[in-house]
């Protein structure tokens, strides 16, 4: 594996948990590594040396500049790749770029699978993962039971770089809702309207559905652990699907009010605030 983060670390455990030997690359951005080094796994400096040590290769860094970065680089794990290796990207990336990595890639002999995510961290340790998969069904078959071994959901999306188009309209989507009804909240609050009398109306109408759920906690008592997913990643991963949609030709007026939505608050000091605690930030806002 390259990268034991909140999403990488909970794979990581649900791998070893499942008997599959296990490498991971060394990085300042991993979680903590005591647990997974106790269960048996073992750690390696280098990208390229882990490459060339593994039958399946699972990405999962922040986003397209971090997989490049893990692939290109010198020294980077395309340079160790043997022949026949998996690589499975479960990161959030640009599909432009997931087509050329798949190509480069497959160049050096190796095959490929975009296989992003859904669900969240907790998840993710207990094997519970959604998994949007890009390339052949057959590839896929062939390395479904390691995916099964962290996700719960399996979805065939198409060729090469569809999982990530998937992953990007579903983020889009559950993004674009939670700005909205951050806004709504924060605007009840300043107009003196009463929390749970909003929560009420909504819950009843046509606020219903999950994203109000991962908000009501926050809403209610301030608690944002069921969204705990961070203004910057929004921000990002708005900005990937405004690319995808220009790259596309598609309309993306609403998706660029939402970046925007996203991005102030990432650059007013608030990158490392979840997506619950946007209703705060707005709400103070004049």
């Amino acid at each position: 594996m390259i990268g034991v983060g909140l999403m990488g670390h909970g794979i990581a455990r649900s791998l070893l948990r499942h008997g599959h030997s296990l490498v991971f690359l060394e990085h300042p951005g991993n979680q903590p590594v005591d647990d997974l080094l106790a269960a048996g796994a073992r750690s390696s400096a280098s990208a390229a040396e882990l490459a060339a040590d593994c039958e399946v290769l699972i990405l999962c860094v922040i986003g397209t500049p971090e997989v490049e970065d893990a692939l290109f680089r010198k020294g980077g794990a395309l340079e160790g790749l043997r022949a026949g290796t998996v690589v499975i990207d479960c990161s959030t990336a640009i599909p432009s770029s997931t087509v050329r990595i798949a190509a480069a890639i497959e160049r050096v002999g190796g095959r490929f699978l975009d296989a992003p995510m859904t669900r969240t961290p907790k998840e993710a340790a207990e094997g519970r993962l959604n998994v949007l998969v890009g390339g052949d069904a057959a590839l896929l078959d062939e390395c479904r039971p390691v995916l099964a071994c962290f996700a719960e959901n399996i979805v065939h999306t198409g060729p090469v770089s569809s999982g990530h188009r998937l992953k990007l309209l579903h983020n889009y989507v559950s993004l674009g809702f939670g700005a909205v009804l951050a806004e709504a909240a924060a605007c009840a609050r300043r107009s003196g309207v009463d929390d749970r009398v909003l929560l009420e109306v909504l819950g009843h109408g046509g606020g219903q559905g999950v994203a109000l759920e991962r908000l009501r906690p926050f809403i209610e008592s301030g608690d944002d652990a069921a969204f705990r997913f961070t203004i910057a990643n929004a921000a990002k991963d708005m900005d990937y699907y405004a690319t995808m949609a220009r790259e596309n030709g598609a309309s993306r007026d609403a998706a660029l009010a939402v970046h925007e939505v996203y991005a102030r608050a990432a650059a007013s000091g608030h990158a490392s605030a979840t997506v619950p605690q946007l209703i705060d930030l707005l709400a103070r806002r004049r």
